[in-house]
C-alpha cells in the first residue's frame, strides 16, 4: 500500500516576496533587493534616516522584480548605533523586519578577505533569503524590546556611566595631585585640605593647578549630585510604582545579598521583558555558557563565550560573591565550596564563573515561577 508523502509547508510560499537588506552607515545607506536565490540583487545607495526614499525603492524594486505593489517585504539589518527605531518603522509599513546579531554572520577565514559596502549588503541579502528558506540557525537574531522596555533601561545604564564619569575624576584629582608629590583623598572636605598642601619645598601648589583642581572636584561633585538623584528616583520607583517589571525588583530584593542596584539591573536589564524557554538560553544570552574545542585528538575548553549581555555577565559575577557571604548555607554556595573552595586563587576564579552562571539560572526560576533557590534565606 503506498503512503502520500507529507510536506511541511513552514517555509513555503507561493505568493511573491521582496527580500531586502540594510548596510547602514552615518550619512548613506546601501540596499540590497531580490526575490530569490539566482536573482542578482538590485542594489541602491539612499541617504541615512530618509524613510521617504526608502519607500519609493521598495515600490520600484517590487516594479523591477514584477510583484504587486501589495506583495510582502522581508528586511534586515546589523544591530549597532543605529539601535531599534528602524525596525519600528518597517513594522509599521507592514515589512516583516529582523534585527542580527553582527558577530554571529559567518565571514571567510582567509587572512584577507575583501569587505565593502556592495559585499556586505549582498552577503546579508543572500542570508535573508537562506532564513527564510528553512536555515533559522544561519545567524542570531536579536530580540527587539518594547518602548518601553528599551526606556526602562535609561536609569541604571545612566547611573553605570555617572559612576564611571566619577572614578575617572577621581583619578585625574589624585594623579594631578601626585605629578606634584602629593597625596591627599578625595573627600568632603577636599577644597579645605587643598589650601594647606604644601609641594617638596615647602611652597604653596601654582596657581594654575590650584584652580584646575577646584574646577575638576566642582565637575565631581556635580556628578555625585546627578547620582544620588538617579538614586533617589530609583528608590521612589521601587517604593511606589506599580509596573510588572518593579514588583520582580520587589521579589528579587527579598533574597539575602541581593541589593537594590542588582535587583533592578537583573530585571531592568535582563529579565523583566526577556522570554527564556530553558536554563540553556539564559546562561547565553548572558555570555556564561562554555565553549568546547574538538577536532580529532584534541579536545579542550575556550572558556564562557562571552557572547551575551556584558553588563549582566559582570554583574552576574559580583552577586555571586556576594551571594557566597550573605547565603553561605545555601545549596549554590556548599557546591561552590566542595568544589571550589580548597583551590587556588585561579581555581577560585574559575568557580566563581561556574556559580554565576547556576545563580543566574535559579533567580530566573524564581521570578518565573517562585520556586527559592535551595537553602536561600529571605530577608527579615
Amino acid at each position: 500500500m503506498e503512503t502520500e508523502a507529507t510536506r511541511s509547508t513552514e517555509y513555503s510560499t507561493t505568493e511573491a516576496v521582496l527580500y531586502m537588506a540594510f548596510e547602514l552607515s552615518n550619512k548613506k545607506w546601501k540596499l540590497g533587493f531580490t526575490i530569490g536565490q539566482a536573482q542578482e540583487p538590485r542594489l541602491r545607495t539612499i541617504a541615512a534616516n530618509d524613510l521617504g526614499a526608502l519607500r519609493w525603492e521598495i515600490g520600484q524594486a517590487k516594479k523591477r522584480f514584477g510583484l504587486a505593489a501589495t506583495a510582502p517585504v522581508r528586511s534586515c539589518y546589523e544591530a549597532g548605533r543605529e539601535g531599534f527605531w528602524l525596525h519600528r518603522a518597517l513594522s509599521a509599513d507592514q515589512i516583516e523586519n529582523l534585527v542580527v546579531d553582527s558577530a554571529s554572520i559567518e565571514v571567510n577565514r582567509r587572512r584577507k578577505r575583501r569587505k565593502t559596502d556592495r559585499l556586505d549588503v549582498v552577503k546579508l541579502v543572500t542570508m535573508l533569503l537562506r532564513y527564510h528558506h528553512g536555515e533559522r540557525k544561519v545567524w542570531s537574531v536579536v530580540h527587539v524590546p518594547s518602548v518601553e522596555a528599551e526606556d526602562g533601561r535609561q536609569l541604571h545604564r545612566e547611573l553605570v556611566a555617572l559612576k564611571a564619569e566619577r572614578t575617572q575624576a577621581i583619578n585625574r584629582l589624585k594623579g594631578l595631585l601626585a605629578s606634584q608629590g602629593v597625596r591627599l583623598p578625595v573627600r568632603q572636605d577636599f577644597r579645605a585640605r587643598l589650601e594647606r598642601v604644601r609641594l617638596w619645598d615647602g611652597s604653596a601648589l601654582p596657581p594654575a593647578l590650584r584652580a584646575r583642581l577646584e574646577r575638576e572636584y566642582a565637575q565631581l561633585q556635580f556628578i555625585e549630585d546627578q547620582i544620588k538623584e538617579l538614586e533617589r528616583m530609583r528608590a521612589a520607583l521601587v517604593r511606589e510604582a506599580e509596573q510588572p517589571s518593579v514588583a520582580l525588583v520587589r521579589q528579587l530584593l527579598q533574597l539575602r545579598g541581593i541589593g537594590i542596584e542588582t535587583a533592578w539591573q537583573y530585571v531592568m536589564e535582563f529579565f523583566g521583558w526577556r522570554e527564556f524557554r530553558n536554563r540553556r538560553q539564559v546562561g547565553a544570552l548572558a555570555g556564561l555558557n562554555p565553549t568546547p574545542y574538538q577536532s580529532g585528538d584534541s579536545s579542550r575548553e575556550q572558556g564562557i563565550s562571552k557572547a551575551g549581555n556584558r553588563l549582566v555577565r559582570h554583574l552576574a559575577v559580583e552577586s555571586a560573591w556576594s551571594w557566597l557571604r550573605h547565603q553561605p548555607d545555601s545549596a549554590l554556595s556548599r557546591w561552590y565550596e566542595e568544589r571550589f573552595g580548597q583551590g587556588g586563587p585561579r581555581q577560585r576564579k574559575i568557580g566563581i564563573v561556574a556559580l554565576a552562571r547556576k545563580l543566574l539560572i535559579a533567580l530566573w526560576r524564581y521570578l518565573a515561577t517562585g520556586e527559592l533557590p535551595e537553602g536561600a534565606l529571605l530577608k527579615a
